[in-house]
């Protein structure tokens, strides 16, 4: 045996050591002849309907279970699908022997998603082996065809048989801690093998819930006393200290404090944005990508709800949660525009603001624990056409700046070309601009001295990039 053979040996077996353990906490699924169905109809519909947990709520609802013992237990197992889904598509690619799943019947790739995740991370018993072969197969016979259907069969006893070949450690780390090859190559590069699995541990803890206060109506103390008084444990950020963090869930529609106006849901890191920019009562603030108004809501309150602020975005469904999100806390001055942020300098005209945010569209890899199904969404080839719209963002608003006046540059993503790649850049080709060194509440960059970076390992939030630029008298 060559030690390349050797080394995918060991690798193999890590592989499959790691799903056994994966097995081991879980008791043995029981699952019962309609749910294999209902949850293969959850998972084809979530292809179609952002974000997911609508189209779950959406078939459940048609079929009757919600609230249910039926829907706790099909919930679950529809979470733990879209948070494994890049895997278990690998696994379906390599038992089909197709490219890509996505060329296979939605009906056929979704009833062999759920087919995967049952049988390679779970025990199963005889009643939920009979509800994967026969209720999957005569699903798809009605949805499909016959011959789609017996293809489902044939492949079915592939899963069962199954046996993970990882090629690299990347690949092997893509069991462990369910993160694509690439972003797990990246990030042990741009931090080390150690370090960098202390981050994809973080990435896959649930974290606490985060609020902000509003300080216009209320203030921390009394926030902090009503959540004790529900029964929560509230925690007050240290670094960002209009910050409160519970343990979820929490019933929002039931909440006096979050129908009153006194807390805004926002990360910490987010929350630490406003506070950088620091604006201040009667200055002239534009909010490019605004929506849906987390920031927006915080630079009112830094502004004590007077001045001007014009907040910019494109995407309607945001701009109503963004509304509504004002009203609840009482601003009075902002104007919203539904434009594409590029369009601001022509709308406003150019060097009318003191200050200037641009949360900028990223991939959002700082937020993967927040968002457990992102993970595999995020393509690295995609990297250059999200870097690109970043560049024209940030050219858009250097024209909106008074000469003194601050743009702060924010994404939570995680990758250097987005974040200190865009503002080495940004300083080469803007020589009226320079960096104003930040030194808290996180880490200094050490890819550019100067800016700030957040790290969920770090410091218990979401990953966030920070650069603060002034524009010269």
């Amino acid at each position: 045996m060559d030690s390349l053979t050797a080394e995918n040996t060991s690798l193999e077996e890590r592989a499959w050591e790691i799903i056994r353990q994966e097995r081991a906490k879980r008791p043995k699924l029981g699952l019962p002849p309609r749910g294999a169905p209902i949850l293969v109809e959850a998972v084809k519909l979530a292809e179609e309907i952002k974000p997911s947990q609508h189209a779950k709520r959406e078939v459940f609802r048609r079929h009757g279970i919600l609230g249910s013992s039926l829907d706790r237990l099909l919930t679950a197992l529809f979470y733990d699908i879209m948070k494994r889904l890049g895997i278990i598509d690998k696994v379906v690619a390599e038992i089909t022997g197709v490219e890509n799943p996505l060329i296979l019947d939605p009906w056929l790739r979704a009833g062999l998603r759920v087919a995967v995740h049952a049988l390679l991370f779970h025990e199963v018993d005889n009643t939920s082996l009979r509800a994967l072969r026969w209720g999957v197969a005569s699903l798809l016979s009605k949805e499909t065809h016959p011959y789609v259907s017996m293809y489902y069969w044939k492949v079915f006893e592939k899963i069962v048989e199954y046996r993970p070949k990882p090629k690299s450690v990347e690949e092997l780390l893509e069991w462990q801690y369910l993160l694509p090859a690439w972003f797990i190559r990246r990030m042990r590069s741009l931090l080390g093998s150690s370090e960098a699995e202390e981050l994809f541990k973080a990435l896959n803890r649930k974290p606490l819930l985060s609020l902000r206060v509003n300080t216009l109506k209320t203030s921390v103390e009394r926030v902090v006393r009503e959540l004790r008084r529900e029964g929560k444990n509230p925690i007050v950020s240290k670094r960002v200290p209009v910050v409160v963090k519970i343990e979820g869930p929490y019933d929002f529609d039931r909440s006096m404090i979050y129908r009153r106006g006194w807390i805004i849901i926002q990360e910490e890191a987010s929350a630490a944005a406003s506070l950088i920019l620091s604006p201040k009562p009667g200055m002239t603030v534009v909010d490019l990508c605004a929506a849906p108004g987390g920031k927006t809501s915080h630079i009112v309150e830094l502004m004590r709800n007077r001045g001007r602020v014009y907040a910019f975005d494109i995407d309607r469904a945001r701009i109503r949660r963004m509304r509504e999100i004002l009203r609840r806390i009482g601003a009075s001055i902002v104007k919203i525009y539904e434009r594409d942020a590029r369009e601001a300098p022509e709308v406003l005209g150019e060097e009318v603001a003191d200050r200037v945010m641009l949360d900028a569209p990223c991939t959002s890899t700082g937020t993967i624990a927040k968002n457990p199904e992102l993970r595999w969404r995020i393509r690295e080839e995609g990297l250059g056409e999200i870097v690109k719209m970043q560049r024209e963002l940030l050219e858009a608003a250097a024209k909106l700046v008074k000469p003194g006046g601050r743009l702060l540059y924010t994404t939570c993503s995680l990758l250097p070309e987005e974040n200190e790649e865009n503002i080495k850049w940004f300083l080469r080709t803007h020589k009226d601009f320079q960096l104003v060194p930040l030194r808290g509440p996180y880490d200094e960059s050490p890819w550019l001295l100067g800016t700030m970076r957040a790290w969920p390992h770090r410091h218990d939030t979401i990953g966030f990039f920070y650069a603060l630029l002034e524009k010269k008298e």
